[in-house]
């Protein structure tokens, strides 16, 4: 798929060095947490992770120079409890599950509408698979855009941040599709 100035692909071996840049600068730059194993384990393989497996991918946008600007991945795996809240994870089992990840667009190519044109792709991929029955993600709401974002595009069925103590400050979304 072409959005104007960028092609949407799905990511070959010579696109996953320039996606994991895009991965580990949005940690570093937008959640200031920097690479954290048990929360990043999947942007060292991102061929293990999204490129092998048959029911998850990751999708690229690519700009006119050839450089990876975005990414939006999708995999099979609900979200786990702890340190999500059980009700979520009860609500998204791993298999039934389509869980994006990933959604990052460099800062320099954001307002082109990357990001959304990136889920599109992702949810063709989910209805096509046939066993998915939701679409689930969950966002910081602590990093710029990303939860109104969310919010325009999907449903909140959790928000963190209403629990005793704030959990872990995250809000859950389900997405339509199909």
């Amino acid at each position: 798929m072409r959005t104007p100035d960028y092609t949407l692909r799905a990511a070959g071996p010579a696109d996953l060095d320039g996606a994991r840049a895009v991965m580990l600068d949005t940690v570093y730059r937008d959640f200031g947490t920097g690479y954290v194993p048990r929360w990043h384990r999947d942007v060292i393989d991102l061929h293990g992770a999204y490129v092998r497996p048959e029911r998850h991918t990751l999708i690229v946008a690519v700009d006119g120079g050839g450089e990876v600007v975005a990414t939006g991945a999708l995999d099979s795996r609900g979200p786990a409890h702890p340190p999500n809240p059980a009700r979520v994870a009860e609500r998204y089992p791993s298999g039934e599950t389509a869980q994006l990840r990933r959604v990052y667009v460099r800062p320099e190519h954001r307002r082109r509408g990357l990001a959304r044109r990136l889920v599109e792709e992702l949810l063709e991929f989910a209805a096509a698979d046939g066993g998915y029955r939701s679409v689930y993600l969950h966002t910081d709401p602590a990093v710029t855009g990303a939860e109104p974002f969310w919010r325009s595009l999907a449903k909140v069925v959790h928000d963190e941040r209403e629990d005793p103590g704030g959990g872990q400050g995250v809000v859950h979304f389900e997405v339509p599709f199909g």
